[in-house]
């Protein structure tokens, strides 16, 4: 889970979950407390979640009965040590063939049927541990949720009797088992980074073919040798799930001696069984680590040097050219946008009210041109896609001055129903030029991309008769968040897809595979923003609760490190990925949101901002109709 990385907490999920508090006690200068926000209770899972209690296990006593022993070895598995302790309460068989690195189940409580009592004629004995599955994490330190009603699960242990006369466990399950409160407190989230694999259907120009770093969130012990562990496992390569759409750099038999880091915050790795003689090849492999480690550092690596068999190299944050996560982003300085009650678009940031846009769309919309909808500006800020208002068409403009008309539509569809949710939505940019579009068409709903003036239907595998009803693209452009709905069904959910690239520049194809069910507790999604290059804003709610905002890790998990307040009123949010490291303050979060007045009078949509621990009333000249980010 996202939240659970050192990365995180200075940044964006502190300053919400501290911050929405302040919605209701803040005066008229922020968001009004009759617009619905107020405070929720933690779960008991986040109150457990930052538990940092050091676990020390204890050996098997003499005379121990069976019961007594797998109480203590599911105590012993949590250790900070290690697996030593845990081996001790198994026979010297069990204890070679058993590899606790064979995955991790992870359960809400992990309950110990009843064991019967033992005789002294007694040799053999079994005990099962049950208990409802919440999450797996595999053997590449993947953590997977587990979805559906009916998870319990029973694992199986045997007992004997050995020649002295103590029992010792004699067969159990591969891996660990653990509840979630032990899982929090043994393992902690760690990023590792791989490189976006190429698209051969590219033209290479600009940044067409930069390649950047993706982050693979995997789990790991919390408290041994965090660095090395994590060189380790960037080195053992990507997740199964990432896998078809990065690369890594480092050879299959790459192996990591140690890391250190010094009192100049560099950080040493040495590498065993690796030839990096290559200057490219070294660099690239000690980018991947230095991200790899800077992510979970809280600061303290600010350059890596790579040593290997043959040959060093280093790497640091200004590196050129920028690969590190979030390069195709868009400027660090994020500008924000909205548009006004008259159409035009408008540029603008804290310290000023804002200027129109250059070119057709910063200009009021006249009677004789189509009324433009929803509007979503390129990651470089060059370009600008609208949706026209009824859903009809989609236009691709540039922010110039010579683009004095809206010129041609790029996507075009038939007159429909008038039903709301028909028709096109949901543009979004990746960093490469690409513009993502749903076409929400009742008998023929789809994702489409258009690059250029040229579009190309993009089939989502593993659908099962749902359908898109709005997506987000990240910066890097292979990962995307998709809202889906099932037909008859009135809830709305989150996944996550990876966007793979074949063909060539001539012949361009492109899909969405590896769908994966993002936060299942959600129940409905009324917004979705990427708030860093590896975690989602979610606007949505749970059954039977009010509407809240959320964090989501790409892994799909959602993060509780930090008490959320609901957020009833607020119709949209927006983030950035835009930041100059992982140490950079981020920009603020926008929101849209519906107030309602205390005088009788019609409800009001504002802006807000997350300003200064607080949310905080835009200042804009104009009454808004939309606040956003590039992207």
């Amino acid at each position: 889970m996202r939240g659970t990385s050192n990365r995180t907490e200075p940044r964006l999920v502190a300053a919400v979950g501290a911050l929405l508090g302040a919605l209701v006690a803040s005066g008229c200068a922020a968001m009004p407390d009759s617009g619905g926000i107020t405070r929720v209770e933690l779960s008991q899972g986040s109150a457990d979640k930052n538990l940092q209690a050091r676990v020390y296990p204890v050996a098997p006593g003499r005379g121990a009965k069976p019961r007594e022993l797998l109480t203590g070895f599911l105590d012993a598995v949590t250790a900070d040590e290690g697996y030593e302790t845990a081996r001790k309460y198994l026979t010297e068989s069990a204890a070679a063939a058993w590899n606790p690195d064979a995955g991790t189940q992870v359960l809400s409580a992990t309950t110990i049927a009843p064991v019967p009592d033992v005789t002294d004629a007694d040799t053999v004995v079994s005990a099962a541990v049950r208990g409802q599955l919440v999450a797996t994490v595999d053997e590449k330190h993947s953590y997977l949720l587990v979805t559906g009603q009916n998870n319990n699960v029973s694992s199986d242990f045997t007992f004997v009797r050995e020649k002295d006369g103590e029992w010792r466990i004699d067969k159990l399950p591969p891996g660990v088992i653990m509840n979630e409160t032990n899982f929090r407190n043994s393992f902690r989230q760690v990023e590792r980074f791989f490189y976006t694999a190429p698209d051969p259907s590219l033209v290479v120009s600009g940044n067409a073919g930069q390649e950047v770093l993706i982050a693979d969130p995997i789990y790991l012990r919390r408290r041994t040798d965090p660095l090395t562990s994590a060189a380790r496992a960037l080195v053992s390569g990507p997740s199964t799930w990432l896998s078809p759409v990065v690369r890594t750099a480092f050879p299959t038999d790459t192996t990591v001696d140690k890391v250190t880091i010094d009192d100049s915050r560099v950080a040493h790795v040495q590498l065993g069984k690796a030839d990096i003689g290559e200057p490219m090849a070294c660099r690239r492999m000690a980018t991947q680590l230095f991200y790899t480690l800077a992510d979970q550092g809280k600061g303290q690596v600010e350059r890596l040097e790579l040593k290997g068999q043959r040959g060093a190299c280093t790497a640091s944050r200004s590196d050129v050219p920028a690969t590190g996560p979030g390069s195709l982003a868009g400027p660090t300085a994020a500008t924000q946008y909205y548009q006004r009650a008259d159409g035009a678009l408008v540029a603008t940031d804290e310290g000023r009210p804002g200027d129109p846009v250059r070119g057709v769309l910063g200009k009021p919309q006249s009677n004789t041109k189509p009324p433009l909808g929803t509007i979503a500006v390129s990651r470089g800020g060059a370009q600008a896609a609208a949706i026209s208002e009824d859903g009809h068409q989609v236009y691709s403009v540039q922010l110039t001055d010579n683009a004095v008309n809206l010129g041609e539509p790029v996507l075009s569809s038939p007159a429909k129903s008038g039903d709301k949710e028909d028709g096109f939505a949901s543009p979004s940019w990746d960093g490469r030029g690409n513009l993502w579009v749903v076409d929400r068409n009742k008998q023929t709903s789809s994702v489409v991309m258009v690059r250029g003036n040229k579009a190309y239907t993009v089939p989502v595998e593993g659908l099962t008769g749902q359908t898109v009803q709005a997506l987000k693209i990240s910066s890097d452009g292979v990962r995307v968040a998709l809202v889906v709905k099932t037909p008859g069904v009135a809830t709305r959910s989150l996944m996550f897809g990876l966007v793979v690239h074949g063909g060539t520049p001539q012949a361009p194809t492109v899909k969405i595979t590896g769908l994966r069910r993002a936060a299942p507790t959600l129940t409905d999604v009324a917004s979705v923003s990427w708030a860093d290059a590896d975690q989602l804003l979610v606007l949505g709610k749970e059954a039977d609760r009010t509407q809240q905002l959320y964090f989501i890790s790409t892994d799909g998990s959602q993060s509780t490190d930090t008490q959320l307040q609901s957020a009833e009123s607020m119709m949209t949010v927006a983030a950035s990925e835009s930041r100059a490291d992982s140490l950079t303050q981020a920009p603020p979060v926008l929101a849209m949101a519906e107030v309602k007045q205390t005088d009788g009078k019609p409800s009001e949509v504002k802006a807000y901002r997350l300003v200064n621990n607080q949310w905080r009333e835009a200042p804009l000249i104009d009454k808004p109709r939309s606040f956003f980010y590039a992207g």
